[in-house]
């Protein structure tokens, strides 16, 4: 499991760990992968940004590939692939050995979202308002799925509770979240809201999904039928994606200007933090005791789960809409500056930075020694880490 190697930064990571060792198992199996891999928005269905590889040392850029428009959403990494979209609408399959094209495919509007790899299928929703599923081999359209609005945000994998398959779950600019079947794209259920939805749905334990929106609510759904079980109330737009800690609790930034941990079986705030007059579009990221996520202040903070108490704060020089990922004891995340930072997680200290040169506003993808992200420039960029010294 993912955790083990944040052990150096206390035993509260080893508790942590054994919580939901069991369900943590199974999230894993459902997925059919290992999280040595980055198949969907934030590496894994409870979304918490964390990747199993070391990033400490300056990395070194191994391929770069020219899409030709702004990439604003974040890639998939599965199976030697790279899968992301551009701002023309193009969904792009590259080898990630050496960023070579394998297949391309076109819809209707921008894409923004992150694509998620489940098996033989990639799903990618478009600005056109269509969930898509491409066959990753040869990028032919398997069915695709209509809905009443944009698709900004990546999408989330579950098993159907009856044990018949799995099931893909994603919110609409519609006001919908949506459940569909992996296979057909046969919807199974809709759960309506009052406002937009930005972000994926994240998993949580006994058959449950969490998700915000514009309406100011982060709602928790029975994954059986989309029923809305409880809800808190955020009190600002919500347009980032809820990152869920093994121990079920939950934590998103918002329009507020503030971060909520949440306790979701009680569905209530346990604590607030606010810094500064600035939102948080960012998603966070989450590893043993303390959740790292970037503002529009510019800064990435560092908070502990536990109480909400600020750690630390690293200043870039432009705004962090950017989630971070976290590579063991390594934040790496890109800012508007043009930068791609590696921080580290125990106390902030900059560890590395490298110049890309244009916004970053996509999320990185990290998986087997690679960090991958887009840039408002057009260009994907893999960079490639190495040991530290």
């Amino acid at each position: 499991m993912m955790s083990a190697s944040c052990t150096l930064l206390g035993d509260v990571f080893k508790r942590r760990r054994a919580r939901l060792l069991v369900w943590g198992a199974m999230v894993s199996l459902a997925f059919g992968c290992v999280r040595a891999e980055w198949p969907m928005h934030r590496g894994g269905p409870r979304l918490d940004g964390y990747a199993a590889m070391d990033a400490g040392a300056v990395p070194q850029l191994g391929w770069r590939f020219s899409a030709g428009k702004p990439i604003k959403g974040g890639a998939a990494i599965a199976r030697g692939k790279v899968y992301v979209g551009d701002d023309a609408g193009v969904f792009h399959a590259l080898s990630l050995k050496d960023g070579s094209e394998i297949w391309s495919a076109k819809t209707q509007g921008p894409i923004e979202a992150t694509p998620l790899v489940v098996g033989p299928l990639v799903y990618i929703g478009s600005v056109d308002g269509k969930l898509y599923a491409f066959d990753t081999e040869n990028g032919d359209v398997r069915w695709v799925y209509e809905t009443g609005d944009k698709i900004m945000g990546g999408a989330n994998v579950a098993d159907a509770p009856d044990g018949s398959g799995q099931w893909i779950l994603f919110g609409s600019y519609d006001s919908s979240l949506h459940c569909v079947d992996a296979s057909s794209g046969k919807l199974m259920w809709t759960c309506n809201t009052d406002n937009y939805i930005n972000g994926t749905p994240a998993l949580l334990p006994r058959g449950e999904i969490i998700f915000g929106g514009c309406d100011a609510l982060l709602r928790i759904i029975d994954l059986k039928d989309g029923t809305q079980l409880r809800q808190i109330e955020a009190d600002a737009y919500v347009a980032s994606s809820v990152a869920i800690a093994e121990d079920g609790s939950a934590y998103v930034g918002h329009y507020g200007n503030v971060v909520l941990g949440m306790d979701i079986a009680n569905a209530k705030v346990l604590w607030t933090y606010r810094d500064r007059a600035f939102p948080y579009l960012s998603s966070a990221a989450i590893c043993g005791d303390r959740l790292v996520i970037g503002g529009n202040d510019k800064r990435v903070h560092c908070i502990a789960l536990a109480d909400g108490h600020g750690i630390w704060q690293f200043s870039t020089r432009g705004k962090v809409d950017a989630s971070p990922v976290i590579c063991k004891d390594t934040v790496v995340v890109g800012s508007q500056d043009g930068r791609l930072y590696g921080i580290a997680l125990l106390d902030g200290a900059e560890r590395w930075v490298y110049d890309i040169g244009a916004p970053i506003v996509a999320s990185a993808a990290a998986s087997d020694g690679w960090i991958v992200v887009g840039a408002e420039d057009g260009s994907l960029y893999a960079l490639k880490t190495l040991k530290k010294e």
